[in-house]
């Protein structure tokens, strides 16, 4: 049925049913209505749904009962739109598109806009369509934003796909895609970059929105050229400044509050302080792990956050509903509690405290009572979605060997900084024992290599990391790294590296840590290397597991893995490892991993 013939068969039982000529089929009594599109909280309002979609908002809504009607009594608690999350990425939490939303729906998240780029990077434009098949079934709204930075940095690296503007005009037309993920190649968009601009343009001519990623602190004229390139949102901003420009420049300001990216406290005072209109401002997660899911909650955490610094409980929820629904151009359907838009509906106790005790999505009742009440969807996946990891042959000790020549070498360092993406650029002196350099546990610097699993090549590019403190004979592999997601190796010792790696492909891909050919803990993730197929609590346990093992290691870091994963990602300053090189990401160019020793 076309959406045409649907909705005029639909508008009319909305109609009857709002005229009490046909029965709702659930109807809430009793309500203190959070109508966002005006600001107030208005009590005494019924509800009456018929299907899907909302019937009839207003008093004395008993006329749209018939004998087969569910009714629930609100007693008076407070009725707020479904929460939308305005950018996220599904992957982060190691997680099927399922998996997610049986972790999020007790948490009140109806919605959600996310940008499936990890597993583009992995499979490509199958890649996207597999997410796209997943959240069409979902019993919420899940809607995709095609990649526009797939490899992140050509050149640098060997990509397990290439998507270009060919492939985003064609995702243009699929049934579930709203736009164009974010722009991460910022300076592509203010030097004239044939392709970034063809992409953005095939998204305009769709009539759909292009999203934004601005990750500099620099907002003179290379913030104002982006600006002009057509991005139309930004979740980067860490600075009043920030959310001011961009509030200014006619762009959306996402609030980002996710499980390691902390950006409402500051920006938040625009509103809170400033006085600035808060209709361009929204909320989203960006990055959320599956403990933080589990423990602490999805939107409805960032909701609870921005409330606590200083927005009005209103501002909040307006920012998490209609704020993004209008952005995206879905507020007909979603976003705010009105005649004709789903019924995604919370009923919460008290708006500061926020803490949804039932949800309805698309009319249904979805959780209460502590319980989640839907099946969610079941799906097989194709070999190809599960064999990721290619290798040539099994590697070996000598893979992860550093050659040189000479007593001692001057090494080129990836230096961790614990919570922080950047890295820094350190110099060491280096012994040479046996012809070559080997890890250095008294002085914290450790063996990292780069395997590529894409193609499969079989190079393994090894380099030296200062900061993880591993003290033991010790080996960590994963094949989350973003953005490529090749394996990352790392260790104190090649034969326990080649241990880790191995024993990585076998399991198909996830996280994974060695110590004396032992596993200390591991996340198994066939899914393209990114995702399983267990519930979040699972993943969040194997996550705790490994964390374990990284800490039974000597690594005291929070959140290492997450340190760890982003060591291959070319385009954050200031050295990263690809399977192509050391990159100096200053220079933008590759430089060796050690300086042989001048005579």
């Amino acid at each position: 049925m076309g959406m045409d013939s649907f909705w005029l068969q639909n508008s009319r039982k909305l109609v009857d049913c709002a005229m009490g000529r046909l029965p709702a089929h659930l109807v809430i009594l009793n309500c203190r209505w959070v109508c966002v599109q005006t600001g107030e909280v208005i009590p005494n309002i019924d509800v009456a749904i018929r299907s899907k979609h909302i019937a009839y908002v207003g008093e004395n809504g008993r006329h749209t009962i018939g004998k087969n009607t569910a009714v629930i009594n609100a007693k008076g608690a407070f009725l707020v739109p479904g929460l939308l999350d305005a950018h996220m990425h599904v992957e982060s939490g190691m997680v099927t598109v399922t998996e997610f939303v049986r972790a999020v729906l007790p948490h009140g998240t109806t919605g959600m806009f996310i940008d499936p780029h990890e597993i583009a990077n992995v499979f490509g434009l199958r890649g996207v369509r597999l997410m796209v098949d997943d959240a069409a079934v979902q019993p919420i709204h899940v809607f995709v934003q095609m990649p526009s930075c797939v490899p992140s940095a050509p050149g640098f690296e060997t990509p397990g796909a290439v998507l270009g503007p060919k492939e985003v005009a064609e995702a243009m037309t699929w049934p579930g895609i709203i736009g164009l993920g974010e722009m991460m190649d910022f300076p592509g968009v203010f030097n004239g970059d044939d392709k970034v601009h063809a992409e953005m343009a095939a998204t305009r001519a769709a009539g759909k929105v292009i999203g934004g990623h601005y990750a500099s602190p620099d907002l003179g004229n290379p913030f104002h050229g982006y600006v002009a390139g057509g991005p139309q949102d930004d979740h980067e901003g860490t600075r009043m400044e920030d959310a001011v420009a961009r509030a200014r420049q006619g762009m959306k300001v996402m609030l980002r509050y996710g499980s390691a990216w902390h950006d409402v406290a500051a920006q938040v005072k625009a509103v809170t302080e400033m006085g600035l209109s808060s209709r361009n401002f929204l909320l989203c997660t960006d990055d959320s792990q599956a403990e933080t899911l589990i423990t602490e909650g999805h939107m409805d955490r960032v909701v609870r956050h921005a409330i606590s610094e200083g927005l009005d409980p209103m501002t909040a929820i307006q920012m998490a509903t209609i704020n993004t629904a209008e952005h995206f151009g879905v507020s007909r359907e979603i976003g705010m509690i009105a005649p004709g838009r789903y019924s995604d509906l919370l009923l919460v106790e008290d708006l500061q405290d926020f803490h949804p005790h039932t949800v309805i999505a698309k009319g249904k009742v979805v959780f209460g009572d502590g319980e989640l009440l839907v099946d969610l969807p079941e799906r097989e996946y194709p070999d190809w979605v599960t064999s990721s990891v290619h290798f040539p042959r099994q590697l070996r000790a000598e893979d992860f060997k550093l050659p040189t020549t000479g007593e001692k070498v001057t090494a080129h360092v990836i230096g961790v900084i614990e919570n922080h993406a950047p890295t820094k650029h350190l110099i060491f002196e280096m012994q040479v024992r046996d012809g070559e350099v080997h890890a250095d546990v008294s002085r914290d610097i450790a063996k990292i290599a780069l395997v590529e699993r894409h193609q499969p090549t079989g190079r393994v590019q090894v380099g030296l990391v200062h900061g993880f403190g591993l003290k033991k004979t010790c080996a960590i592999a994963t094949t989350v790294a973003h953005d490529s997601h090749q394996m990352i190796v790392m260790g104190t010792d090649e034969a326990q590296m080649a241990i880790a790696a191995n024993h990585l492909a076998a399991i198909g891909g996830g996280q994974v840590v060695i110590s004396e050919g032992k596993v200390l803990g591991e996340i198994r993730l066939p899914i393209g290397g990114l995702m399983s197929m267990q519930p979040a609590q699972k993943v969040a346990a194997e996550a705790a597991d490994l964390l374990y093992g990284f800490r039974e290691c000597g690594c005291t870091l929070n959140n290492p893995n997450m340190t760890m994963s982003l060591l291959g990602l070319v385009v954050i300053p200031q050295l990263r490892i690809s399977d192509l090189g050391l990159v100096d990401v200053d220079r933008f160019d590759f430089i060796p991993v050690l300086e042989p020793e001048i005579k």
